[in-house]
This record gives structure tokens, C-alpha cells and sequence, in this order.
């Protein structure tokens, strides 16, 4: 038996009803009740957890114990409020399935633990807190990452009240994120903090409650006495109250009034939760190896269970056998589900495991338009697309750093704010994952957004929003929540005048390895127009989508001196899927597969190449995740060469990948590659260093040519 177990049933059987107990307060006790149930409840799931991982049929065994008293915010919230729980919400989960009605949560959370294919949420991909019909939106954070999300949301139900659209929630729907006094300490959490407190400073509606749930030990670390009080009590404009976990009546009240005090002002507010942790950090977490027996034996005392019941026996409601009765009657059903459960089938193929990932297949493409006769430069041609989007869909979003009143750092957003407002298209904080927490939590609402991370390099700044938070939404809900977004990022390299490392990144290996998500990236003008509108489709389809636009190309005119070869009038109708490729000549003697700045680049190598009379085709990939490997095979089936120029690092870049896949498929032809050094890019002129040049993309090809 648990020591917490063992604690708790001598402790109950020493409670007596007090002399001096109040009258009874029927909505207080009947409060308390359920309370307690779903406290219960979540404990002894904590408890099958180790016994179901013991038989080799459990595979999660992070406990609630000592946190049920979250179990208050379940009871006490409205079940069509949105949630974002911390991975110890147990109690919560229980306490929102007992007031919503018609989910038995010991099933369902037993189903998640075991990985059956029937659990609701993930369908038996992870352990997590979510239910799409209790409105629990699933995470898998364990470092507050889903907090730039929350406060997303939140601003999100404003914005939609603003605009009048309609989101899954109701009007005065409050956001809900909990989270551990450890986390705390993440920049995640501290970003997400100071957003909501920049948005109550400027007067934007916010509805989400914070929640620290304060255990005092982040795994190991003990957390100083004082300091989580300290920081959230120092939060800007967000009111903090406290409440003890083991204290139910307290905590009643206390969550009660915040709830209501966001649910009015629509504005963040901050419940700091004082809890303990029972039972280690996880199943193979050995507490006495760092913690003393003295201090594991005090934090029982402030168990919130025993709390609780304590507060009905001693108040005369119940007594010590009634709580003992109940307590055992609850472990009784979670042992009858659990072998009920534990035979449950689970995902047993790749394609099942995979499903959710599936990028939807190819949409059916409209009638072909006359193309607008005035050239426009890439830049030009993205603007004119964004506008494009945001005058046919209410639901669009562009919004960034610098992305409204400036126009952007380049002048590819100029004039949206002015046409269409500064409710659809407005300026962020400096802060990339506030950036793409922004665009999680408006996505979760309704809405269609578009943000812009300002260069490549700083994408680095919100890589955990991008891939543990929007690209597991779908793989964690099993499909029922997604966050499509088509987030822009001018990028790569080859700035003249400016640029060193932050704005020279040619890197785009951390994207391509995050699964399920779609990275374009555009090269013309021509083509980049319909390469974002199928990147809209994806994300209207829930899809996380990558934009990226070359900086180098945005304002290029000339292919050639003077002959505008970079230009393109702006085709209003077409639109790519991930299965479509670019391709520019006819040529079979080489086959250039290439992207970005190294369409440029090989165009003007094809034509050195005519000259020297060869016949060359260029392809541009257009889509680098997943890559058109089918349209690319059927274009180098009859070519006597091939080269692959990337102008990413030879090591990780996107050529590795397309060798791959070339090889994979056995194509015969001879195959070479040229890519950028395995560098970082230096300012000024040393740049061309380590960047690939056309010289050695015509010296490949020549060597290719003339074995």
C-alpha cells in the first residue's frame, strides 16, 4: 500500500464531528460532496497507475496526488469554458465530467493510461488530460508551453467579440491553464505572463485565469520559500489570490470569486494553489534520494483529500466511516474498470499512429483565370495575395512584429492595416512565441491566422510553440482540435549589404524535421501566389503550414540585367498542393532540382549551359516538407543527369533528402549535389564564402555533363 493511502485511511478513522460544527449549508456540503468524489477518484487512478504499469498494461505513472484540490477549478468553472491543464489536473478532469455529465472520467482517464484506441482524446497515442466534449484541450507540456496558447485564446475571445464572429466557446467564456510552481521559472511562462499583463495595460479583453498549482519541487529542485508568491504577486495589472489546497472550504470560495472575477472584467487574473506532491514525480522517482522522511511525513498532513474530508466530518455531514466507505467504494470501481480497460485494443500500425499527421489530399483547383498583365516583384506579389485572403475570408489574421503600421521590415504587409483594420491586422510584442502563441490560441477560436516571425534565425526563439504545441494538437486529439496557420518567415540568405547570422539564416533543418507540418518556400512572383494560397487551404483545413519568403528575392527584378525576368503578373486563381512542383524548360541532358535563391541561381547557370549546348530543365521543389516526391520522379525519369543545388548546409540540409528519395526509387541517372558550408553566415563580403555560388553550380554541372 502508499504511504499516502495508508495515511489517509488512519487519518480518517481518528475524524469526530467538532462540538462546536455550524448549522449545515446545504450548497456548501452538496459542494464538498462532489469534491471529494472527484478528488477520490483521481487518486485512486494514481494508484492503478502504478498497478497497471506493474503488469505491464499502464504506461504512465505522473500522479495528481496532493494536487486534487484543482479539482475545485473543474467544480466550479462552467464545463463549455475552455481548459489547458497541467499533466497533475486530475482532479479537474473528474471534477469537469461530473458537471458536464456523460463521460465517466476513471473510463476514460484509465483508457489513456492503458493507450487503448478508445481513449477519447488521443486515441492511444499519449497520456493526456483532454476531451473535446468537456472542452479540455489536450497538452503534453511539461515546461508551461502551453501558456502563450492560453493567453492567445484568451485574447482570441475578445477579438471575436470585437469582430462579432462566433468561436466554440460562449461569449463570456473564461480560459483555464494551470501549470507548476517549476515552470514558473521557464521564459515560456514568463512571456506569457508578460503578454497578458501588456493586454490588460492596453485595454484588450483577456478572459484566462492562471493558475499555479505550487507543490514546492520541480522533480528534484525545491523550489525557495517565497518565490512563486513573489513573482505572480508582481505581475502588472493581473490580481493574485491565494488558496491552500488542504483548506476546502477556502478553496471554494476563493476559486469561486476568481473565476467570477475574470469571467466579469475579462481580464487575467492569477490563483496561486498551494499543493504537495504524493508519490514522487513519476513511477521511477525515488523521493527519499533527495527528500527527508520529516518532510515527506509533513506534506501528508496537507493532504487535500483528508482536507476535505475532514471539513464533512467534522462538520457533521458525515462520518469517519461514511468517508472511509465512500473513499473504498471509489477504489472499488476504478479496480473494476481497470480490468475491464486493460484489454482494450490498442494502435497496433504505422498508419494508425500516423493518421491524424495526414496532410489532406489534393483540392480540386478552379478554373484558370488571365493573369493581372502589371509585373510585380515577389514582395508585391505576396502583399497582393495577403490582401487577397483577408478580402475573402473574415476569418484571416496578419499580424507581427512591425507587420501593421510599418508595413514590415521589407514592405510586404504595407497598406493591409490601413484596408482592412487594425482588428485583422496589427503589431505584436517582440516576442516570437508570443507571436505563435498568438496564432494558437486565435486558430483554437475560429479564426485563420498568419503571423509573420520576422527572420529565419529568430524562428529559433518560438521552435517549441511550432513543434511541441501546433504540431501535436492534431496528433494528441486524435483530430479533434487543430490549429491551422500559415506562419511567414522571410529567410534565407544572400542579403547584399546586410545580414550576418540573424539575417542571413540559410537553415531550415528544424523544420523539416517537425511532423505533420507543410514548409513552402517561394521563389517568383509568378508562382508564389498560388504557393500561398494552398498553404491557406492546408491551415483552413487545420494544418500547420511554413511561408518562407527569400529576403534576397523580395524586391529582384532582373533575372538577367534588365530583362524583368523576375517579375510576373499577379495570377489570381491558381493554387498549389504539396503535391505540385515548378518547373522552368525542357531540357533532359540535366535536371536541376532546387529551391528558393537557387531557382535564381540555376536559371542563369541553365542558360550558360544552352550556350555551351546542353539542355537543361530547372525544377523547383516549392514544397521542402514533405517533399512532391512523386511529381519529381516523374519529371527526372528521362534525364541523363541530375543536380541538386541547395543553398541550405550540407549537412541537414534539403539536398540530403532529395538524394534519398532519388535513390530510394532507383532512378539511374547519375546524381550530384551541391549545398552552402556547414557554416553559420558571416557579415559583409566573407558571406559568399561559405555560401553556395552559381560558379560552383556550373561547375558541378559541367562535371555532370562531361564525365
Amino acid at each position: 500500500m502508499e504511504p499516502v493511502d495508508e495515511h489517509f485511511l488512519s487519518a480518517v478513522d481518528g475524524l469526530r464531528t467538532r462540538d462546536d460544527a455550524p448549522e449545515p449549508d446545504a450548497d456548501l456540503v452538496a459542494r464538498l460532496e462532489a469534491l471529494f468524489l472527484a478528488q477520490a477518484e483521481s487518486r485512486h487512478l494514481d494508484l492503478a497507475a502504478r498497478q497497471l504499469q506493474q503488469r505491464g498494461i499502464g504506461f504512465y505513472t505522473i500522479a495528481s496526488a496532493g494536487h486534487e484540490s484543482n479539482a475545485a477549478l473543474g467544480l466550479l468553472s462552467r464545463a463549455t469554458d475552455p481548459a489547458l491543464l497541467h499533466y497533475r489536473s486530475g482532479g479537474f478532469y473528474a471534477a469537469r465530467a461530473h458537471v458536464a455529465g456523460g463521460v465517466d472520467p476513471v473510463r476514460e482517464t484509465l483508457r489513456s493510461l492503458t493507450c487503448s484506441a478508445a481513449d477519447p482524446i488521443s486515441g492511444g497515442r499519449h497520456k493526456v488530460f483532454g476531451h473535446a466534449g468537456l472542452h479540455v484541450v489536450p497538452q503534453t507540456s511539461t515546461i508551461a508551453s502551453h501558456l502563450p496558447r492560453a493567453v492567445g485564446l484568451g485574447f482570441a475571445l475578445g477579438l471575436a467579440r470585437q469582430l462579432g464572429r462566433e468561436t466554440p466557446w460562449p461569449e463570456d467564456a473564461v480560459v483555464i491553464a494551470t501549470f507548476g510552481d517549476a515552470s514558473l521559472n521557464h521564459s515560456t511562462a514568463a512571456g506569457a505572463f508578460n503578454a497578458a499583463a501588456y493586454l490588460t495595460h492596453v485595454r484588450r479583453d483577456c478572459p484566462v485565469l492562471l493558475v499555479c498549482e505550487d507543490n514546492r519541487i520541480g522533480i528534484s529542485t525545491r523550489t525557495p520559500a517565497g518565490w512563486p508568491a513573489t513573482v505572480l504577486q508582481h505581475l502588472p495589472g493581473l490580481p493574485y489570490v491565494h488558496a491552500a489546497g488542504h483548506e476546502p472550504v477556502q478553496l471554494l470560495e476563493t476559486t469561486a470569486a476568481a473565476l467570477d472575477a475574470v469571467r466579469t472584467r475579462r481580464a487575467p487574473a492569477v490563483l496561486h494553489l498551494s499543493t504537495v506532491r504524493f508519490m514522487g514525480h513519476a513511477g521511477s522517482d525515488v523521493e527519499m534520494a533527495y527528500r527527508s522522511q520529516a518532510a515527506i511525513q509533513a506534506d501528508l498532513a496537507l493532504d487535500p483529500l483528508l482536507g476535505t474530508a475532514r471539513a464533512l466530518v467534522e462538520g457533521g455531514h458525515w462520518s469517519a466511516e461514511d468517508a472511509r466507505a465512500r473513499y473504498e467504494q471509489v477504489r472499488q470501481c476504478v479496480h473494476d474498470e481497470a480490468l475491464d480497460v486493460g484489454g482494450e485494443p490498442r494502435l497496433t500500425s504505422r498508419e494508425e499512429v500516423m493518421a491524424p499527421l495526414e496532410l489532406p489530399r489534393p483540392l480540386t483547383r478552379p478554373t484558370p483565370q488571365p493573369p493581372d498583365p502589371s509585373p510585380l516583384t515577389l514582395a508585391q506579389a505576396i502583399n497582393r495575395t495577403l490582401a487577397e485572403a483577408l478580402e475573402e475570408h473574415a476569418d484571416v489574421l496578419v499580424f507581427g512584429e512591425d507587420v501593421a503600421v510599418k508595413g514590415g521590415i521589407y514592405g510586404v504587409t504595407r497598406g493591409l492595416r490601413r484596408r482592412f483594420g487594425a482588428a485583422r491586422v496589427f503589431d505584436t510584442l517582440l516576442d516570437e512565441q508570443t507571436v505563435v502563441g498568438t496564432a494558437l490560441g486565435t486558430a483554437l477560436a475560429g479564426f485563420v491566422p498568419v503571423p509573420e516571425i520576422q527572420y529565419l534565425a529568430y524562428l529559433h526563439n518560438a521552435e517549441d510553440q511550432l513543434r511541441g504545441e501546433a504540431a501535436t494538437l492534431r496528433f494528441f486529439s486524435d483530430g479533434q482540435y487543430s490549429n491551422g496557420m500559415v506562419v511567414r518567415v522571410p529567410g534565407l540568405a544572400y542579403q547584399k549589404g546586410f545580414g550576418g547570422h540573424f539575417h542571413n539564416d540559410n537553415a531550415l533543418a528544424v523544420l523539416r524535421d517537425v511532423p505533420g507540418i507543410a514548409v513552402a518556400v517561394a521563389s517568383h512572383p509568378h508562382s508564389a501566389p498560388g504557393l500561398l494560397r494552398g498553404c491557406l487551404d492546408l491551415a483552413r483545413a487545420g494544418r500547420v503550414c511554413v511561408y518562407v519568403e527569400p529576403i534576397a528575392r523580395y524586391h529582384t527584378r532582373d533575372l538577367f540585367d534588365g530583362d524583368q525576368g523576375w517579375l510576373a503578373p499577379f495570377d489570381s486563381s491558381t493554387r498549389a498542393t504539396t503535391s505540385d512542383l515548378v518547373g522552368y524548360g525542357t531540357g533532359r541532358d540535366l535536371v536541376i532540382v532546387t529551391f528558393g535563391n537557387g531557382v535564381f541561381m540555376s536559371l542563369r547557370v541553365a542558360r550558360a549551359l544552352r550556350a555551351e549546348g546542353f539542355g537543361c530543365t530547372v525544377l523547383d521543389l516549392a514544397w521542402v516538407a514533405p517533399l512532391p516526391v512523386g511529381a519529381l520522379l516523374d519529371e527526372v525519369a528521362h534525364a541523363a543527369a541530375i543536380l541538386v543545388v541547395d543553398e541550405t548546409r550540407r549537412s541537414g540540409g534539403v539536398s540530403e533528402a532529395v538524394v534519398t528519395a532519388l535513390v530510394d526509387a532507383g532512378v539511374e541517372a547519375p546524381v550530384a549535389r551541391v549545398a552552402s558550408a556547414d557554416s553559420f553566415v558571416p557579415l559583409g563580403p566573407a558571406a559568399d564564402t561559405v555560401l553556395l555560388q552559381e560558379d560552383e553550380i556550373l561547375a558541378a554541372a559541367l562535371a555532370l555533363l562531361r564525365p
